[in-house]
């Protein structure tokens, strides 16, 4: 019996060992997968931000969201905060995250630095680094042999887990936002390559442009763009150049993205680009908050952009970020970016959160966008061979101003007498008014003078699978059924390629069709299709909150080195207002539950044992942390507010509680927090 056993285990490993591999090409239009072209659905997740126990669990969600390719910073400082001491341990075992990601069949693009930002101290470089007197992210000696040592130890991860060898390792993206001359990422692609890096394809940020530029195909540019961005030092609503994230455009990139380091950029796309597919790597699935400024980021937002991208030719959207995260105790420093630090010190963040008020956040709970995204995914997933070799055509403006209310916003994507139109009636924070008597036309094909009502965002498909054209959208295309979403407030009509046009259609469900293999879904419906029903015991916990110490005197805010306002100092947090919480034992040990914080305040501590373990800069949100984080019999937590100062030189957002003072308004426990 053993030695039949023995067979088993070789035969099961020799056919993993010889399994084919699947090929992986691209071209100016798309990802080519075994010959066929696919729509990826990019979602970062920052694995040294979330504990190990939990990345098979929030993997798994980020699938069911619609990810298909997953996209992970290795932070430097995180796993040689200290010269020579290189830790795998815990949650910054990369090899034991790709394990998992093998075993969820997701494929993982790695940002491998040495530069990465991603709201880190330094920007992930440690701080001896800035020791050794030479210049960084640049071709010199010194540099470059720590980058050297780096990639090693990275590789020593990554072995036996790439894309050739049956791993998920298939792709990798060197620094980032760098503006510099290209043979430096040159230099750092042969580094790799020499260490035994050997991939598919290989990647930048393709902001800002290079000095100099890269030699063809050896680097795929990769853009963003995001609703609100945390680093601006304005305080106002609304300031920069977000606003053109909902726009169609050619303009691959964003000129709002990092202009606290990048400065201003320009609006042009840079020379050779239309040679590559056009890819997203840091689309905002939400927003970062800093101490000066603190966006509040809608789920109308990161779909709007969304979609806004896909019809003006995006063949991947890449999420920025799609699962938050917390960041991970260091030896030396906290690793937050701070304005105290020796780089990229522009923005004081959270010691310890950065949710992100991402589709998944820090604990994995899901924000609104988790949901309203699903249907767009579903519909790369199933219409992206169909999608990928469209062309974009813009009738509307593509540079609008600010608010810009006189025309409708939309776009088509073509080839031959196919495609679909993209319709974005929404801006961040700008209250566009419906359009009445629109008249669509794309391939020939005319659609009837229809209403577009205010915030509608929609994709439309002319000669499709059968149907002539629809106002409603295409979701979903499985088992020769064929899923599409009612848009709200537009009458559903499908004109189908037989002649027959149905008029004024209601949503069946998936249980009954509309006409022959359609289905037509509500909204809520189409978001929810095809997830597994999760449920969770109703059970009503309580925590208790007490009161016991009165703030001291209030700090005086000043300016930092990057002259906005920096956060507070450990010196200024023995001033805060104390509570302390009591939550029951079942909360942190049996039903995984999340402590909801509201409160009145500039910002808030939680502590357990004297040991900080979350932070909030209030913003409108809860304040929330997962209790089932906490160490096995700790039940007792200490809240730390200090007070709203009256003009603080800060930015809150609308939803923001602007009363001066502190004091704890709701406390629960909750299953999701939202």
């Amino acid at each position: 019996m053993r030695r039949c056993l023995l067979l088993l285990v070789l035969v099961v490993e020799w056919l993993a060992a010889n399994a084919t591999v699947p090929v992986v090409k691209w071209d100016k239009y798309s990802l080519i997968i075994d010959g066929q072209r696919v729509m990826p659905v990019m979602g970062e997740i920052h694995y040294s931000r979330v504990p190990a126990s939990e990345w098979a669990q929030e993997v798994r969600k980020m699938k069911e969201g619609g990810v298909t390719l997953l996209a992970t910073y290795i932070f430097w400082n995180h796993i040689e905060e200290q010269e020579g001491i290189f830790r795998w341990d815990g949650q910054r075992s990369l090899r034991d995250f790709l394990e998992v990601c093998r075993q969820e069949q997701m494929p993982v693009v790695l940002r491998l630095g040495p530069f990465c930002h991603g709201e880190v101290r330094n920007g992930g470089i440690p701080d001896w680094v800035f020791t050794k007197n030479c210049r960084l992210r640049e071709v010199n000696p010194v540099f470059m042999y720590l980058v050297a040592q780096l990639y090693r130890q990275i590789f020593t991860q990554v072995q036996g887990l790439q894309w050739k060898d049956g791993g998920p390792v298939i792709a990798a993206q060197f620094d980032n936002e760098y503006r510099g001359r290209g043979e430096y990422l040159m230099a750092l692609k042969k580094t790799a390559l020499d260490i035994g890096f050997d991939l598919p394809f290989y990647t930048r940020t393709g902001w800002p442009e290079l000095r100099t530029p890269v030699p063809f195909g050896e680097l795929l540019p990769l853009y963003g763009d995001y609703a609100d961005g945390f680093w601006d030092k304005e305080i106002t609503e609304t300031c920069g150049n977000y606003y053109k994230a909902f726009n169609f455009k050619a303009f691959r990139s964003s000129t709002a993205i990092g202009t606290d380091l990048l400065g201003n950029q320009e609006a042009k796309v840079n020379q050779g680009d239309e040679q590559y597919p056009y890819f997203t790597c840091e689309l905002g699935g939400g927003m970062a908050t800093a101490y000066h400024r603190r966006p509040y980021v809608y789920p109308e937002d990161a779909y709007s952009m969304a979609l806004v991208k896909l019809g003006s030719g995006s063949n991947l959207l890449g999420y920025y970020m799609y699962h938050g995260g917390s960041n991970p105790e260091g030896v030396l420093h906290t690793l937050n970016e701070c304005q105290t630090s020796p780089a990229t010190a522009n923005n004081d963040l959270p010691v310890v959160t950065y949710d992100f008020q991402a589709p998944l956040g820090e604990f994995g709970q899901t924000y609104l966008q988790y949901y309203k995204l699903r249907p767009l995914h579903l519909f790369m997933h199933d219409y992206g061979s169909v999608l990928a070799t469209m062309e974009p055509t813009f009738p509307a403006p593509q540079d609008l101003k600010k608010g810009d209310d006189a025309q409708l916003r939309w776009a088509y994507r073509s080839e031959g007498n196919s495609g679909f139109v993209f319709v974005n009636n929404y801006e961040r924070l700008q209250h566009l008014s419906a359009k009445k008597n629109i008249e669509l036309e794309a391939c020939g094909v005319k659609f009837p003078k229809m209403t577009i009502p205010a915030g509608v965002m929609a994709i439309f498909p002319v000669n499709i699978d059968g149907i002539r054209y629809a106002t409603a959208q295409l979701v979903a295309k499985r088992d020769g059924k064929i899923y599409m979403m009612q848009v709200k407030g537009i009458p559903t009509t499908i004109a189908l390629q037989n002649g027959k046009t149905l008029k004024n259609v209601k949503a069946k469900g998936v249980e009954k069709s509309v006409y022959d293999n359609i289905y037509l879904l509500t909204q809520q419906e189409a978001e929810y299709l095809f997830l597994p029903a999760y449920g969770h015991e109703d059970i009503s916990l309580n925590a208790t909150c007490v009161k016991v110490k009165e703030a001291g005197a209030l700090r005086q805010i000043v300016k930092g080195r990057a002259k906005v306002a920096e956060a507070p100092s450990e010196e200024d947090w023995q001033q805060a207002a104390v509570y302390h919480i009591t939550v029951p034992e079942v909360a942190v040990t049996k039903f995984k539950r999340l402590l909801s914080i509201e409160y009145q305040g500039d910002c808030a501590r939680l502590y357990a044992d004297g040991k900080l373990i979350a932070d909030n800069f209030q913003y409108g949100r809860p304040f929330l942390y997962g209790l089932w984080r906490l160490p096995k019999g700790t039940t007792q937590l200490e809240l730390r507010i200090l007070p709203l100062q009256p003009d603080a030189p800060i930015y809150l957002p609308r939803e923001a509680d602007k009363t001066p003072g502190e004091g704890v308004k709701k406390l629960e426990i909750t299953y999701n927090g939202l």
